[in-house]
């Protein structure tokens, strides 16, 4: 079979994800495996794949692949969320493109074009995704606003209802004017900015005395109902049971006394708007104060304000300061930096705004999910998130869970004609609810109002691993049993509350149970300068660009190498000077990693076997080592994984093919030039191939299947994918630790070779002096191309020297030696090798290290000890022989 002279990974990676789906190796049924269960975080169905995406997705289908080689009966779910803001968003803007406004449609008229939408665009992220490899249980494919989804979402709403744990009141929420919805405290991203801060006089309600108040927001001005002062500051304690007058609106208003106001910010003073801050309205339902909401819910002020009605917040602003400068209100004005909400969703400023909406009791709820955190029953990868997540958990405030949106799960509340309401999950329940609590046996679904607001997107998304598997609905069902709860959750930190929390709230609530083992949070995608890459900075490659120039192997690779846990990926982007285009450093790496790969297979490919002729000794002993070093990588690598140091095993992996595999152990049983090679070394040097290219797999799925097919003819049906990873056997230390000085023997002849010019063709004779373990000779005569190699029992003076541990090597290079740069060597090394036992002699001085630490580690500082001084000795008489 003929191996092409590149590997090309566009005529190979649509195959094999085409083999793989039509073989239906992804997907999975409870059997008596153990199961392996990711469930996908899922992208909003208004999104295209990014940096974040492929991070994180590569990695939850590095952790599958290696799970389903393990024998695991592995099930990756994936699915979409319907995102209510973002999708409501998307659809709106349609319409308005093709003039039409929400405003005047039904809402089942919206809801028919949102759902074209959906599925006109919903799928695009998860086609995309699998370009990337991702080998995700499709047949499983989930979106929240699924009929059996969004039933579960209405089930836990009336269950907790019925718990007493949803309520319906009146609180200050954080409103989005441009979504003209609530949002949660998550949702809130503040920022600092550039303000002014205003000093406004209110005039003493029949007195010519001013008090003067410092506010950033202006325009609030016209709901404020008091203004407070400290009860114990003496600058305003002649003010207590006055009034003001409110500038503009001229309402008078109380001057109360409250410990909240800082005495030292402004001028003591500090007016009162409860409709518009939440300090505010805390003050003002502990002082028993009328709110004014003068804002409409697009953030234009309404007929309550009195002035400026119809105008947007912001134009009301400068309207409200030119007015007040010109009635004398204004004292000073000053630039003031601090911070404001803005939407998470829109970037809106957001609001702080009193509104009728529906709550979710969290202090109850959060105890479990806290405990089974804090005692690692579930895990975070890294742990150091344990505390910001207790943080939030101890100090969590109620969850306001409806949205003033219609794209979304429907608030089950219907309203009765002479007031009150009823929560239910079917209208025909809510009929029945409605006749016993009002009495009325002729109520009709007419006669009732559901409630207009749909339910948080969280709401729904805090379900997902029980709901993906009908857990709600059937609780008792086989998917559930078997695959809940799931092994591992790979997620973003900036989730950790939005979802990861509920999640865990949830599981314990519905299922008595963790809703996974593991939680590995992943870091941030930045550029070069740090920035979080973003289409908005247009500092964010395409990902399916990336794919197709390097390949998705080349890109996970890169991607992993440099993304610890937690730990943010700086994605460096470089101009190629030549034709001014974008590179991508990682992406190169990984390529060039596949590339490897492919030659070293090919080189093995290429030669011709002779199964007449003795494998030679340097082979045999070659094989030897390998075998153990690959035994002991495979340990550690495993280890790595147990660890989730994903980026880690991937290294090991790597310097395992690049270092150990393909510079050495190919060398040491490449046949000479146009000779053919003994069957035993073909057969071992596949079998390593084939073990490798499994450890690859998980990282590289593409190239190593590829591969793996081309090592031999394969049945249809036969996947690398559904091959056994390798396990680690014993394995001998002393051989490994042994080979290590062998090669400090060959490098050191080598690096003779290169400071003296000498070719690789002339053979040399090497001369030892000191404790050596003449077992691998034969492999380093083959290496370093030497005549013989002998010991002798003193020093041979004008010889080139290098030391492996305590033995001397020389190589007699007679006239060739320059004596002037060999001593100059030769102090740099005697210079280096004395730091070095500087610093080992500070650890064994140090009586807290040699008490304390174990016996075994304390003797290999002393064995340095040792080393360090023997070369020290040695050096310092090499140098001495030569001047």
């Amino acid at each position: 079979m003929e191996i092409p002279a590149k590997y090309d990974p566009s005529l190979t990676e649509d195959k094999w994800y085409k083999y793989w789906m039509d073989n239906g190796f992804f997907h999975s049924e409870p059997d008596n495996r153990e199961p392996y269960t990711i469930v996908i975080p899922p992208p909003n169905v208004t999104g295209v794949l990014h940096m974040g995406h492929m991070l994180n997705n590569t990695i939850q289908d590095v952790l599958v692949r290696r799970a389903r080689m393990q024998g695991k009966n592995a099930c990756w779910v994936p699915g979409t969320d319907h995102a209510s803001i973002a999708t409501e968003a998307k659809v709106v803007a349609k319409l308005r493109d093709e003039g039409i406004d929400k405003n005047k449609l039904a809402r089942e008229e919206f809801l028919e074009h949102a759902w074209e939408w959906k599925e006109k665009h919903g799928g695009i992220i998860l086609e995309q995704l699998k370009k990337l490899g991702a080998s995700c249980d499709w047949e499983r494919t989930k979106f929240t606003m699924d009929e059996d989804m969004s039933k579960s979402v209405i089930k836990v709403f009336v269950d907790l209802y019925k718990k007493g744990l949803i309520y319906r009141g009146v609180r200050m929420v954080n409103w989005d004017p441009q979504a003209m919805t609530a949002v949660s405290d998550e949702e809130v991203n503040y920022k600092e900015v550039q303000s002014k801060l205003y000093y406004v006089r209110y005039q003493v309600e029949g007195e010519e005395e001013y008090v003067t108040i410092a506010t950033t927001r202006p325009e609030t001005i016209l709901g404020d109902t008091a203004v407070c002062v400290h009860p114990e500051d003496e600058r305003l304690k002649h003010l207590h049971g006055k009034k003001v007058i409110v500038p503009l609106v001229k309402r008078p208003v109380s001057i109360i006394q409250d410990d909240y106001v800082d005495r030292e910010f402004g001028t003591g003073a500090l007016k009162i708007t409860p409709a518009h801050d939440i300090n505010d309205y805390e003050i003002g339902d502990k002082h028993n104060l009328e709110s004014i909401d003068i804002f409409n819910d697009d953030g234009t002020l309404n007929e309550s304000a009195q002035l400026y009605i119809g105008e947007d917040r912001f134009k009301a602003r400068k309207l409200i300061v030119k007015d007040l400068e010109g009635a004398g209100h204004i004292v000073k004005i000053e630039d003031y930096i601090n911070k404001v909400g803005y939407s998470e969703r829109t970037d809106a400023v957001i609001e702080p705004k009193l509104s009728m909406q529906w709550f979710l009791k969290m202090e109850d709820l959060t105890k479990p999910a806290l405990e089974n955190v804090m005692n690692d029953n579930v895990q975070f990868h890294p742990s150091k998130f344990k505390n910001t997540y207790k943080h939030w958990m101890e100090n969590v405030k109620d969850w306001c869970v409806s949205r003033q949106l219609w794209w979304g799960h429907r608030i089950p509340a219907y309203y009765l004609p002479e007031g009150g309401y009823v929560v239910a999950e079917t209208e025909e329940e809510a009929i029945l609810l409605a006749k016993e609590k009002s009495g009325n046996q002729n109520i009709t679904i007419a006669d009732l109002r559901q409630d207009e607001d749909v339910l948080d997107t969280w709401f729904s998304s805090w379900l997902w691993p029980i709901s993906v598997f009908d857990g709600i609905n059937n609780p008792d069902n086989k998917d559930y049993n078997y695959y809940y709860p799931t092994n591992d959750l790979v997620t973003a930190p900036e989730i950790l509350f939005f979802w990861v929390a509920r999640m865990i709230i949830a599981g314990y609530e519905y299922k008595e149970e963790k809703p996974f083992r593991n939680v590995y949070l992943t870091g941030i995608v930045r550029d070069g300068l740090g920035r979080k890459m973003s289409k908005s900075l247009g500092n964010s490659p395409d990902p399916l660009e990336l794919i197709k120039n390097y390949g998705a192997d080349g890109v996970r690779v890169g991607m992993l190498l440099c993304s610890p846990a937690g730990g943010d990926l700086l994605f460096d982007i470089k101009e190629n000077s030549k034709t001014g285009e974008n590179t991508y450093p990682l992406s190169e790496q990984g390529r060039n990693f596949g590339n490897k790969i492919w030659n070293a297979f090919r080189l093995v490919k290429s030669w011709h076997v002779d199964g007449t002729i003795e494998q030679p000794e340097s082979a045999k002993q070659a094989i030897e080592w390998f075998k153990h070093r690959l035994n002991s990588e495979i340990e550690s690598i495993n280890d790595l994984y147990e660890k989730f140091r994903l980026s880690d095993a991937l290294m090991a992996v790597y310097k395992l093919f690049w270092d150990e595999f393909s510079s050495w152990y190919l060398e040491l049983v490449k046949p000479a030039y146009q000779k053919p090679i003994d069957q035993a070394s073909y057969e071992e040097t596949l079998s390593f191939f084939d073990i490798m290219v499994k450890l690859l797999h998980p990282f590289m799925p593409f190239i190593t299947e590829e591969l793996w097919q081309l090592m031999e003819n394969r049945k249809d049906g036969e996947s690398l994918m559904i091959e056994k990873m390798p396990e680690s056997e014993p394995y001998n230390d002393e051989i490994i630790n042994a080979f290590e000085s062998v090669k400090e023997i060959i490098s050191g002849v080598r690096n003779i070779r290169n400071e003296n010019n000498i070719a690789q063709k002339e053979t040399l004779s090497l001369k030892i002096k000191g404790d050596y373990e003449r077992k691998y000779d034969s492999i380093i005569i083959k290496m370093a191309n030497l005549s013989d190699i002998r010991t002798i029992d003193t020093k041979i003076e004008g010889a080139v020297t290098f030391m492996v541990k305590s033995a001397e090597f020389y190589i007699e290079l007679g006239d060739l030696v320059d004596v002037e740069e060999e001593l100059k060597k030769l102090k740099e090394e005697l210079e280096y090798n004395r730091g070095f036992l500087n610093s080992v002699m500070k650890k064994l001085s140090n009586e807290r290290f040699v008490n304390n630490a174990p016996e075994k580690v304390v003797n290999v500082e002393k064995k340095k000890k040792e080393d360090a001084e023997a070369k020290i000795k040695v050096l310092e008489e090499r140098i001495a022989s030569l001047t």
